[in-house]
């Protein structure tokens, strides 16, 4: 665990130090093996395409383990690190924050908007506050939260698993590349990934934003929705993100105008997910600590 903490902590310095190593972060060679072993988009199978990022996720598991065996684990730590900071992203949400709030115009403001959409096949993002605060919360799960969870739970096979599934599901370069068949199962599973991670965000948000105002609107969410918290549902999370941004902004003595200020909520959305990212990393290493005293 304490070298898991290391390598997150290690990408996150990568990520704010070294912007341009963005660029590597390349996936071109997804269409390769797609069309391989997805048959095509005219006659693959669904099994057959779910059956691609598993496999990537074994090869890298057998890297990984080789790699522990050798020179004490540090060539698998330093794999580990790479395969994380590959699968971050792929681009820079804080960047795409600041091209926002930065904009010298309203043109030029909603067009950077858009680089905020979780998916870029997604309908055309407006310039509003909710909107705004929601497509943030939903692109940091995709960026952030959930390769950095499935990176803790399985090494750098879980985060490259995550990462793949995304783009075959959401991305339209893949998307283009799969048929009707087997779109459903690649959503599917790209929703089950994002569950847990989706409903630790929604906790965490609580604990740093204000708590009754997130846990109320997460119960009204699912009570008219009619469906469980087990549900593949992840519309809760939009809904949390603009109560708890809301009440945050409030609580920070700002006015009542505010809460439909875009520029306003998105600055505020982007230090309450700040304080989700560190509150995680707090929690890893409480864990770590733990260890060690055990």
């Amino acid at each position: 665990m304490a070298q898991t903490l290391l390598a997150v902590l290690l990408v996150l310095v990568g990520v704010q130090t070294l912007p341009d190593l963005a660029r590597l972060r390349d996936f071109s060679w997804l269409k390769f093996w797609l069309a391989r072993w997805g048959g095509g988009a005219a006659e693959g199978s669904a099994a057959m395409v779910l059956l691609l990022p598993l496999i990537l996720v074994v090869v890298c598991l057998l890297i990984q383990g080789a790699l522990a065996q050798v020179l004490f684990g540090l060539p698998a730590f330093a794999f580990g690190v790479a395969v994380l900071f590959y699968c971050w992203g792929p681009r820079d949400l804080e960047a795409d924050i600041d091209a926002v709030l930065k904009a010298p115009d309203s043109d030029r403001r909603h067009a950077a908007a858009q680089m905020l959409r979780p998916e870029p096949a997604m309908q055309e993002l407006p310039l509003e506050s909710s909107a705004l605060v929601e497509a943030t919360f939903l692109s940091a799960l995709s960026r952030w939260f959930g390769g950095l969870f499935w990176f803790v739970i399985l090494g750098p096979a879980g985060a490259l698993g995550y990462r793949v599934v995304q783009l075959l599901a959401r991305h339209p370069a893949f998307i283009d590349e799969t048929n009707a068949q087997q779109r459903p199962p690649l959503e599917r599973a790209a929703l089950i990934l994002d569950w847990a991670p989706a409903h630790l965000m929604a906790l965490t948000l609580a604990l740093v934003s204000e708590f009754d105002a997130v846990m109320m609107t997460w119960r009204d969410y699912h009570g008219a929705h009619g469906k469980g918290y087990f549900a593949l549902d992840l519309g809760f999370l939009g809904a949390l993100a603009r109560a708890g941004i809301d009440a945050d902004v409030i609580a920070g003595d700002g006015y009542a105008s505010e809460l439909n200020d875009p520029l306003v909520e998105l600055a505020d959305a982007r230090t309450v997910l700040k304080r989700i990212l560190v509150t995680w990393l707090a929690v890893i290493a409480l864990l770590v600590l733990a260890g060690w005293a055990a």
